[in-house]
């Protein structure tokens, strides 16, 4: 299996110091941490994309841009792109403009985002279609991926008239597009039946309600009959230290003002939320749930085990929410690099 480094950008007070990092500093953190990661050996990064929320990442590509600068081996990725929402041409040339300054390793997760409701209002869309405009915009990506005129019509966005994408993509045989979901089968459906990479959203739930959207989706791509190999990718709240103890006492509570943070903010965005949230409960999320926390050994075995269980190409770690300072996250990313990532590819 292979780790990539990912964000969201989650801008909150430090519970332990109480510093509140500006927007600033908040985005230099991530590409250093980045220019970190490609040092060591990661499979690359992945940039969250919110509008309009306290998730502060709002324009992936420019961030990978920074990033590629600085780095020479990584994948160039987001955590999700929002394709329901925003114009598929405008996408397809900003991720195809870093794919020609990287030396062709962007990458894109594509996603509905239709968990934050107001993103839709925002953009005076109609979270109804939600389904329908990102179907839509996926096959549209896919048409200008290729590099050459494309004649199209569609129902939310105006005609493409014979026009192709620029700069052209340095590798058009191979659309470097993932598919982020699982929650059902309807999105896995969707990846198979176009052959692209599966993302689960692994970072909602327990890893062994994903397993049967797993197997669904890799039963599905084979029936297909496409040629190239399916890629299943997750994502996961890590804290890593040297002494398991202390890093779980390091980050429970910035791990509880996140889940706090977070909780907060869903049910002021999305009036639709079920208002009966699972209480913070830190034991269960580190045993039976979405996080880790602890020695780079327990990290090791607890992602080979996910690994195993969900048929895992490659593992996301969030590892910088909470308030989690530039120096610790650093330290992190070293920390997985130089013990967690050998112990995986062995």
């Amino acid at each position: 299996m292979r780790i990539s480094l990912m964000s969201l950008g989650d801008l909150s007070p430090d519970p332990i110091t109480g510093h509140l990092a500006t927007p600033a500093e908040r985005h230099q953190m991530f590409v250093e941490a980045a220019v970190l990661a490609d040092e060591f050996g990661y499979e690359g990064v992945n940039v969250g994309e919110h509008h309009g929320l306290d998730y502060i990442f709002s324009s992936p590509p420019v961030i990978l841009a920074a990033i590629a600068a600085r780095t020479k081996n990584l994948r160039l990725s987001t955590a999700v792109t929002l394709l329901a929402n925003l114009d598929t041409l405008r996408i397809a040339e900003d991720y195809s403009t870093l794919d020609a300054i990287s030396g062709g390793r962007a990458e894109i997760v594509a996603g509905r985002g239709n968990f934050f409701a107001s993103t839709y209002t925002l953009f005076g869309q109609d979270v109804s279609e939600s389904r329908e405009r990102f179907d839509e915009a996926v096959e549209l990506l896919i048409e200008l991926w290729r590099g050459e005129p494309v004649h199209w019509t569609g129902k939310f966005r105006a005609p493409v008239n014979g026009e192709r994408l620029q700069p052209t993509p340095l590798d058009t045989t191979r659309v470097p597009l993932s598919i982020g979901g699982g929650s059902s089968t309807e999105t896995a459906e969707l990846a198979a039946r176009l052959g692209l990479d599966l993302v689960l959203p692994s970072a909602f739930g327990r890893p062994e309600n994903f397993k049967p959207v797993v197997e669904h989706y890799l039963e599905r791509f084979a029936e297909h009959g496409h040629a190239r190999t399916p890629r299943v990718g997750a994502c996961w709240h890590v804290s890593v230290g040297p002494d398991s103890q202390a890093a779980k006492d390091r980050w429970e509570p910035r791990y509880r003002q996140y889940h706090s943070w977070m909780n907060d903010m869903l049910g002021r965005i999305n009036p639709t939320m079920p208002k009966h949230v699972r209480p913070f409960d830190y034991e269960w999320l580190l045993t039976q749930g979405p996080a880790i926390a602890g020695s780079p050994a327990e990290l090791s075995d607890r992602l080979g085990r996910w690994g195993k269980l969900l048929n895992l190409d490659y593992s996301m770690l969030y590892m910088d929410m909470g308030g989690t300072p530039q120096g610790e996250l650093l330290d992190q990313v070293a920390l997985v690099g130089s013990e967690v990532i050998p112990a995986l590819r062995d």
